[in-house]
């Protein structure tokens, strides 16, 4: 049996995934700081990424770690850096030290891609995100590239589904951002994401960077309508209508089929 250790287990991805994880027969372990409320079949373990010295015995024995843990919901750009960089950091260090045959699958986001894109974003492309969370988060990146361990990487689109209230956010996150309604975002169902993690552990994506996406991106307006939260519509242009769309031929290629299509099928299935 695979012995994992999933950080952020309690975030609104990782909550998520570490049932189905379990579920699947990984002998799953979680990074809490506290008391946690975990699923059955998974085992809590102390730990702060902020705190070296806490990570041997969160590390050690595991074949596989999955690294979602992650700051982004907060205007202090110290912390999101803190969380995001140095909190790899720790964590490579503690992998490479403890467990160095450890397979480690990084969580990261497709808002690292340039806003002047021509096309949907490819893995390829150079990056220069400008916002804490993305450059944070493509800093990251290049230090598990650089780790010498077994690695992949994930840059995971809108996450949605289950009640987990992303799609209602988007009443208030909309103008806060000064997103326009008719931009559109590619998206994917948390059965989707806990099925690209699934295949990153099989090895298929080893040293890779994989976007993963349905592949039918969704518009801020449409999001908020399904979410019951609409929001005013716009003829104001457009500034770029490929900003936000990742290609996902990579993935399709490793294996990847979704089984939630399009948020239409989610909403026509009840699992918004």
């Amino acid at each position: 049996m695979t012995t994992l250790l999933l950080t952020g287990a309690t975030g609104l991805v990782g909550s998520r995934l570490l049932p189905r994880l379990a579920q699947d027969g990984f002998k799953c372990r979680a990074l809490v700081r506290g008391d946690a409320a975990l699923p059955p079949g998974t085992t809590g373990v102390r730990g702060d990424l902020d705190d070296p010295d806490t990570l041997r015995t969160a590390v050690e024995g595991v074949d596989a770690v999955v690294h979602l843990a992650a700051q982004f919901r907060t205007s202090d750009d110290a912390a999101i850096w803190r969380a995001n960089l140095d909190g790899t950091r720790n964590l490579i260090a503690a992998v490479k030290e403890h467990a160095p045959n450890t397979r480690l699958v990084m969580s990261s986001t497709g808002n690292v891609y340039n806003a002047n894109a021509t096309r949907p974003a490819l893995e390829t492309d150079a990056c220069s995100p400008a916002a804490a969370y993305p450059a944070s988060k493509l800093a990251a990146e290049q230090l598990l590239r650089d780790s010498g361990l077994t690695w992949a990487v994930l840059r995971l689109p809108f996450v949605y589904g289950e009640g987990d209230g992303h799609l209602a956010s988007i009443q208030m996150l909309a103008p806060r951002l000064g997103l326009h309604p008719a931009q559109a975002f590619a998206v994917a169902h948390h059965r989707d994401v806990a099925a690209a993690v699934r295949l990153a552990l099989t090895g298929v994506m080893d040293g890779r960077i994989v976007n993963v996406t349905d592949g039918a991106p969704v518009t801020i307006f449409e999001m908020a309508r399904l979410a019951g939260q609409p929001i005013e519509g716009s003829a104001e242009p457009l500034a770029n209508p490929w900003f936000g769309h990742l290609d996902g031929t990579l993935i399709r290629e490793l294996g990847f089929s979704p089984s939630v299509p399009t948020i239409y099928a989610a909403a026509r299935d009840g699992i918004l």
